[in-house]
């Protein structure tokens, strides 16, 4: 598969690009609003291509997909344009601003007939698969997750994360990982209940706690922010014994990880090897391509952590618990 890309930002120059570099697949041609910066990143992953501009390499029809890795508030527009292009699409995390857009965006690409899955990368990784193995066939009823996602942006800082134009928020951009891992191990919540916190009067949320029940009594707790250190784990409480996982979202590609679990009182810990869950996820989305299959990161899951979202800023909003439909 030969890969466009739409844009410079980092999460793709660092560690997307890489991946789809040491995967079978190309990249194929870098567009960005700094014409000499996408000659620059051409260049480094040896693409043929380079484009001032995100239009101009929407015309090449050399390409078969786009990864789109720009501010979130843009998602929607490029994934638009992307399709009208006939080219499937691998977009960033969160695909959209709300969960009606993301259902928008699914059906613009459907009725186009092409491919949209949004880069939740940590699915891919082999903690997480063997993770939920553990809790599916090892474990008892969950009763509860707790899951949190936070770091910290220098006070004086000029961060897209920060801009309410651009859908910034700690919410969106870390948020809803955690929201991710507690929906995987529990499933959609019946109530929502949030509090956010704008620390820097930016317009955004730089911290957020939510809690998700449902009504059997099981409850999730997620926690995101950028106003303390690098903290990224969930924990999972069962009737027989719990899990826990620290890291678990953005595991770097030269890091090991592990997971520990305990079941009646038995404890074991499983260790993992370093790995590229980028490579990985794109490997699966170029395989649901060619083989005409949904990808694992759906658009089900997709909308339902975005209306979680959404049911977490209301629920801020109004002081209150926000009941899912």
């Amino acid at each position: 598969m030969r890969f466009g890309i739409i844009s410079t930002a980092d999460i793709g120059v660092q560690s997307v690009l890489p991946g789809i570099a040491a995967s079978e697949h190309e990249i194929a041609a870098v567009a960005s609003r700094d014409g000499a910066r996408a000659e620059d990143v051409a260049e480094q992953f040896d693409a043929p291509s380079a484009y001032d501009g995100y239009d101009a390499m929407l015309d090449d029809d050399t390409l078969d997909a786009v990864y789109i890795p720009l501010p979130n508030g843009l998602h929607a527009e490029w994934i638009r344009r992307a399709a009208d292009a006939g080219l499937h699409v691998l977009c960033e995390k969160p695909l959209t601003g709300n969960a009606a857009e993301t259902e928008a965006v699914f059906d613009y690409c459907e009725a186009r007939d092409v491919v949209l899955m949004e880069a939740f990368m940590y699915r891919f990784h082999p903690l997480t698969e063997r993770a939920l193995e553990i809790v599916e066939t090892e474990l008892g009823e969950v009763r509860s997750v707790t899951s949190t996602f936070t770091f910290r942006i220098p006070d004086d800082a000029e961060d897209i994360r920060l801009d309410p134009d651009l859908a910034g928020g700690s919410i969106m951009d870390v948020g809803c990982y955690a929201i991710s891992a507690a929906r995987l191990f529990l499933g959609n919540p019946d109530r929502v209940y949030g509090e956010t916190t704008d620390r820097r009067d930016c317009g955004v949320d730089t911290e957020m706690t939510g809690v998700l029940s449902y009504d059997d009594g099981a409850t999730a707790s997620v926690q995101s922010g950028f106003e303390t250190p690098l903290t990224q784990y969930y924990r999972v409480r069962t009737t027989d014994g719990w899990l826990r996982a620290d890291p678990t979202f953005d595991i770097g590609v030269e890091n090991s990880t592990s997971l520990t679990y305990s079941v009646d009182g038995e404890t074991t810990t499983e260790q993992f090897d370093p790995t590229d869950h980028y490579r990985l996820e794109v490997e699966h989305f170029a395989d649901c391509v060619e083989r005409d299959v949904t990808p694992r990161v759906d658009r089900t899951e997709s909308v339902e952590i975005m209306r979680i979202i959404d049911a977490i800023k209301e629920s801020a909003d109004l002081g209150g618990p926000v009941a899912l439909e």
